[in-house]
């Protein structure tokens, strides 16, 4: 019995490195989300660190319709990055985690 929680334990041990090896990657990842008609790119990390904003010229005469794209812009490219997050994150945590029964429910 003690055998199986050492070796759990380890896993988990092992599982967090991972873990902190991947967010570490992570932010290195950047994604580009653009506005529909391409006047606006926002380029974030994985880790959702925002890295630069493009705008095109002809927005910046028109403070309430620069403000709408890059609130639309800035919060697809966030919820681009989130989901990578996750995607990667979740995969690295369900490889790693040691076999204990429920556990894949409370994962989901």
């Amino acid at each position: 019995m003690f055998g199986d929680l050492m070796g759990m334990m380890g896993k988990l041990k092992e599982t967090q490195q991972k873990v902190e090896e991947t967010k570490s990657r992570l932010q290195n990842v950047t994604l580009q989300e653009k506005s529909s008609d391409g006047l606006i790119s926002v380029t974030i990390t994985a880790n959702t660190t925002i890295k630069s904003i493009d705008i095109d010229d002809s927005l910046l005469s028109d403070k309430e319709k620069l403000e709408d794209y890059l609130v639309l812009t800035i919060n697809k490219a966030i919820e681009k990055a989130t989901e990578m997050n996750k995607q990667e994150l979740g995969a690295v945590a369900k490889e790693n985690m040691p076999n204990i029964p429920g556990l894949e429910n409370f994962l989901k």
